[in-house]
């Protein structure tokens, strides 16, 4: 099964971009997505931006990937 997590655009340079979320950093790339920029949010799958979200979805989508994580720790 494969995920995709949303990240935040925190640095980009050229078809290279870092993204972050929940305390964590990836590098990725941006290939797919057109007119990138920093602050933006995208969907990130196999290391590649397949889509920009909106920041109230990419925040609803964090927030459940939050409950996961918490879930675990609780195991």
């Amino acid at each position: 099964m494969c995920l995709a997590v949303p990240l935040k655009l925190i640095e980009i340079d050229g078809k290279s971009a870092v993204g972050e979320a929940m305390g964590m950093r990836r590098k990725l790339r941006v290939d797919f997505i057109e007119n990138p920029r920093l602050g933006e949010y995208v969907m990130v799958h196999a290391g590649f931006a397949i889509e920009k979200l909106s920041e109230a979805q990419a925040l609803e989508d964090i927030g459940a990937w939050e409950e996961v994580r918490d879930a675990l720790s609780d195991c």
